[in-house]
This record gives C-alpha cells, structure tokens and sequence, in this order.
C-alpha cells in the first residue's frame, strides 16, 4: 500500500496530550504504522555518561500513531491524502486544494 505520510511531510496532531501540535516528520515505521515527529510525544529518557556523551534526562520524541497525524496543506490547514496518476507517475494530492503534493 503507498504511503500516505512520508519523512519530510509537515503535520498536524489531531488527538492526545500534543493535540494541536505541528511538527516535520522524522522517521516512519509503516510496519508497525507509526512516525516520530519531532516536538511531538516527548518523553524525558534517563541516559548513562560516557567518555564521548554527557549523561543525565534527555527528552526524546516517541513514535506517534499515523492515524493520529494529518498532513498540512499549502493554506497551513489539515488535509486528507489521495492518490491519482499524472502521466505515468502516481502522486499524492491534497483533498482540500487538489494539488499535488
């Protein structure tokens, strides 16, 4: 199945603590349906000092749901995502303005 949200795309949280949030996606599980988007679903992870790396609480962006996310559109508002061919390329599309992402 084509993704619908890809590393790169701007989004928006739609339900959760981070509802509201906009953030740039970092990384995508499809597998598991997940992304991680940065400033989003930050947890505090405890780490070990070592010779190279200072120890101590650093916050950590955890993966986030996909069905949670909706993609940003040119107008900065929430969009669903669709698929239709130009020529011979299958491209995504903005629902609310029918451009091609």
């Amino acid at each position: 199945m084509a993704a619908k949200l890809r590393k790169g795309d701007t989004v928006l949280v739609l339900t959760g603590k981070d509802k509201g949030k906009k953030g740039e996606i970092q990384s995508v599980d499809p597998k598991a349906g997940k992304a991680v988007v940065d400033g989003v679903n930050v947890a505090i992870r405890h780490t070990r000092q070592t010779q190279t790396s200072q120890g101590g609480r650093q916050p950590k962006a955890m993966p986030i749901d996909l069905s949670n996310l909706a993609l940003m559109d040119k107008n900065g508002k929430a969009t669903r995502v669709g698929f239709r061919m130009e020529g011979d390329k299958k491209v995504r599309f903005a629902k609310t303005t029918g451009e091609a992402i």
